[in-house]
């Protein structure tokens, strides 16, 4: 076991190089157990590099966690400073870092591998990307998918869907139902919406520069609010879910409006695609990539997947800058 370290954060960064070059930390006794969930996983982690590894008045704070193959990948926070670390499921393990052994050989290979084979070819694709509003890797998905938007709109059925629990406050709740009620009442103001949202956040700016209809926005936001029971559900903790509800911090309130859709496709976290009725693969998460996949599920592809668009991947957050990782997600 890690001696405790007695110096401030730079140490810390030095204790993660440390760690990559082990290899692997065993926290808990040795062997293959069950699988827990991930936010146990997570809290078992978090917990361990607290209480074993950072020095007093460090502390280690869990972001975001996700299933990544055969381990949950968990984000964590320590002083100013982020990072990625992987666990194994049955929360014996932690890894600092992980290393992809699956070189591709040339451009061609990657491609074949970030496509999802198998998805069924249609007149009319239907694509859906579930979302929540603030997951910072949500964001980099909406950044994907709104300049495919842009393009197929009127070639397939496409739009953003909401992942049927919220991580990030009341703030995601609200922008979940502003977002599902301009695509249900104005559709062609929606993808001028996203683009001023995608790049600050300021949702209220947004609705005044798109020229929203404010009566028709409340009051499809006020009937999906007593359809689905959202704020209702946010009110009573009872209602919530996650990992041992209702004292964990890793409790989230509900948001129904797509739940049929989340439990139908096995939508388990922001972001998800989902192609005519099949779970995508989507990496890199870049604007002609996302467009590649969808125009290969075309019955007879239309001249717009001819255009080229964006091989940037978008950032994770909030900006209009260029990003490099697009295997994060929050769930």
């Amino acid at each position: 076991m890690f001696a405790k370290i007695t110096k401030n954060l730079i140490a810390v960064a030095i204790l993660v190089g440390t760690l990559i070059i082990a290899g692997a930390l065993i926290y808990t006794n040795q062997g293959k157990g069950e699988i827990i969930s991930s936010q146990d996983a997570a809290d078992k982690a978090i917990t361990f590099i607290n209480q074993n590894i950072l020095a007093e008045g460090n502390t280690a704070s869990l972001m975001e966690v996700s299933e990544d193959g055969s381990v949950y990948k968990i984000h964590l926070k320590i002083g100013e400073k982020e990072y990625d670390s992987y666990v194994s499921k049955d929360g014996k393990f932690l890894f600092p870092e992980g290393y992809s052994l699956e070189l591709k050989d040339n451009e061609e290979n990657q491609n074949e591998n970030n496509t999802s084979p198998g998805i069924p070819k249609s007149d009319n694709p239907d694509v859906k990307l579930f979302v929540m509003s603030y997951c910072p890797f949500g964001l980099q998905a909406q950044k994907m998918f709104l300049p495919v938007y842009d393009l197929l709109k009127n070639k397939a059925e496409i739009g953003v869907y909401f992942v049927n629990y919220a991580m990030h406050e009341k703030q995601e709740i609200d922008e979940n139902l502003t977002q599902y009620c301009i695509q249900k009442e104005e559709k062609e103001k929606y993808g001028d919406y996203l683009n001023c949202f995608l790049k600050d956040g300021n949702s209220e700016k947004c609705l005044s520069e798109v020229k929203v209809d404010g009566a028709r926005l409340e009051n499809c936001m006020s009937a999906a609010d007593i359809a689905y029971n959202i704020t209702a559900q946010y009110n009573d903790k009872s209602t919530w879910v996650g990992s041992t509800c209702p004292d964990s911090p890793y409790c989230f309130p509900k948001f129904d409006v797509h739940s049929d859709l989340n439990e139908k496709y096995g939508v388990r976290g922001s972001p998800a695609v989902i192609i005519n009725d099949q779970i995508a693969n989507i990496n890199p998460r870049s604007p002609e990539n996302f467009k590649e996949v969808i125009c290969q599920t075309f019955n007879s592809p239309p001249e717009e997947c001819a255009q080229n668009l964006s091989d940037d991947v978008p950032s994770s957050g909030f900006g209009e800058a260029a990003g490099s990782s697009s295997g994060g997600s929050c769930g």
